[in-house]
């Protein structure tokens, strides 16, 4: 594993050999201890028994309960999972890391993929699957284990990866996208141009009718459209796609967290330090202390 002065997020040399189509691990342990990190290679990391631990994903913190399953596609997306509250101690972790060029691109656009396409697009910024999910997979996971003929192992991956594509939107992605640096993509070209334009110029201030112009409709109905496509209000994507922007800049730089307030777009420190509390569950201060204790070095 690799890191610089400049970045002190631990950069993983992965096991995963070009000769193999994927890399698995099977750990019993008491305790996480592994750091804050980013990888190259996809990852998909199943976790049992392991109430209480803080999942860290982008800018995403929640505390997993028994079970959790997430993917993760993003090369740059910083994740950990920190011991937190756990009191386990027969934790079992199962990782899975695959390469990007696994599925080359004819492959994986042929019309039998879409699901597992759009899956992989959309784990990005991370993805969480639901209970009802991991209990469906949770044989297939256990049999891929334990598979010791190399193809048929190949069979149950890609098996399992067409199951979890299934859940469609009801797996939940976990980082901001102006956190995990990754494009916008949209169906409705009138809702890409309003966000392109919010990720360009969301410094500044951004009104409803100015954006429903952009795109011929009226504030009521673009407000109700925008809401219908994208399953937020506008003011609170915008919040969103600020509070993105102000998390990275929290990790990747020494600013002040007023300079960080004011250079995204909130004209308020009392406000900003509300707002980042009430959606991160954690004061901007204190995010900030969390990701430099996970940046230890090994």
């Amino acid at each position: 594993m690799s890191t610089t002065p400049q970045n002190p997020i631990i950069r993983e040399i992965t096991p995963l050999s070009d000769k193999d189509c994927f890399y698995i691990a099977e750990r019993h342990k008491t305790e996480f201890t592994y750091p804050m990190h980013n990888h190259a290679e996809f990852e998909l990391n199943f976790c049992e028994n392991a109430a209480g631990v803080r999942r860290i994903v982008g800018d995403s913190s929640e505390v997993i309960g028994d079970y959790d399953l997430v993917l993760i596609t993003g090369k740059d997306l910083e994740h950990v999972w920190e011991q937190h509250e756990c009191q386990s101690k027969s934790i079992r972790e199962v990782t899975i890391q695959f390469s990007s060029d696994l599925f080359f691109k004819s492959f994986i656009n042929k019309n039998q993929f879409n699901s597992i396409r759009q899956m992989l697009d959309r784990a990005q910024k991370g993805l969480c699957f639901p209970m009802s999910t991991i209990m469906k997979v949770y044989p297939l996971l256990d049999s891929l284990v334990s598979e010791e003929q190399g193809f048929y192992a190949v069979i149950k991956f890609m098996t399992m990866l067409y199951e979890l594509s299934l859940v469609g939107e009801d797996a939940r992605t976990l980082s901001s996208s102006s956190f995990a640096k990754i494009g916008i993509h949209s169906d409705s070209r009138r809702v890409l141009k309003v966000q392109e334009y919010i990720n360009q110029h969301y410094q500044e201030e951004i009104r409803l009718n100015q954006l429903a112009d952009m795109v011929g409709m009226t504030s009521v109905s673009f407000s109700r459209f925008f809401k219908l496509r994208t399953g937020k209000n506008l003011s609170d994507y915008i919040i969103d796609i600020r509070l993105g922007f102000a998390s990275r800049m929290l990790v990747d730089s020494t600013m002040s967290i007023a300079e960080i307030c004011y250079e995204c777009g909130f004209n308020n420190l009392s406000n900003f330090n509300r707002i980042f509390k009430k959606k991160k569950e954690c004061s901007p201060k204190e995010f900030r202390e969390n990701y430099r204790k996970n940046k230890k070095l090994i």
